[in-house]
Parts: C-alpha cells; structure tokens; sequence
C-alpha cells in the first residue's frame, strides 16, 4: 500500500509556509504567485495551522474584513488535519474526503515534512492503474 512518503518520494519536501503574523493579503499573494491553494502557518520550526482558500473566502470576503490588517494566526485552520510520513494513501484519502479538504500537511511530532493533495493522490491512484492496465495487456497479449 502506498503511503504519504511515496507521494513525497516523487513530488518532493517543499512546502510553503507563512508565519502567524503574516497578513493575509502578503499570503493570499504568496499562493497566487506560486498558484497554490495552502500555506503551512509555523512558529519557528513548528507547523501549527494551515491557511487555505477556503480561509480567505468564509474569514475575509465573505465577512468583508480587512486583508491587510488581518493576520494569518487570526483566521488560519489550526488544529489542523495532517498525517504521518507512513499514513496510507487510503487512510489519508478519507480524512480530506470526511473533513472536505484538499490538502494534508505531512507533520511527525511538530515538524513538516511536506504536503500532499487530493490531487496527489489522483495522479498516484491513477498511475496505479496504468500500470495494471499495461501489465494485464502484456499478459492477455502477450509482448512485441
């Protein structure tokens, strides 16, 4: 069964992260100019929020509150969900769908060791699936 460090294993460790005390307009640029839904929100090493799109629209838009005196730490999702490098890929996968979310911060015992999205875990289920594809077209066919 693959896990959360298969995903890591191929799309890498990078996370992007934002202080507490970052505004909201200075993230909400941020993950526009790296076209990302999410930022990690850390105290130093530690990971102890997540900001996402979703915060920007019900905690800001939709209340018409101020993005530029508005911090990060005021409006981020914390606790938030995460997993462990070894959760399973399935494991992960109900948790986004049971608390309608898209991204699951990788965190063992306060440190980030990456993110994965729902979107990750499509492309891996879905070359999964090419592979089982080629392999039982190889076996019924036989090879060229």
């Amino acid at each position: 069964m693959p896990s959360a460090q298969s995903i890591l294993d191929k799309k890498g460790t990078d996370v992007a992260t934002v202080d507490r005390a970052t505004t909201v307009l200075e993230a909400a640029k941020l993950m526009n100019e790296r076209r990302i839904g999410a930022l990690v929100v850390t105290e130093g090493e530690r990971a102890v929020g997540i900001f996402t799109e979703r915060d920007v629209l019900i905690r800001i838009v939709a209340v018409s509150a101020d993005a530029t005196g508005t911090t990060v730490g005021d409006v981020m999702t914390s606790p938030m969900a995460c997993c462990h490098r070894d959760t399973r890929l399935t494991e992960c996968k109900t948790v986004m769908s049971d608390k309608r979310i898209r991204h699951l911060p990788v965190v063992e015992g306060g440190t980030l060791y990456g993110m994965i999205s729902a979107g990750d875990i499509l492309a891996s289920e879905c070359a999964d699936q090419q592979a089982t594809i080629e392999y039982l077209n190889e076996y019924l066919h036989g090879t060229r």
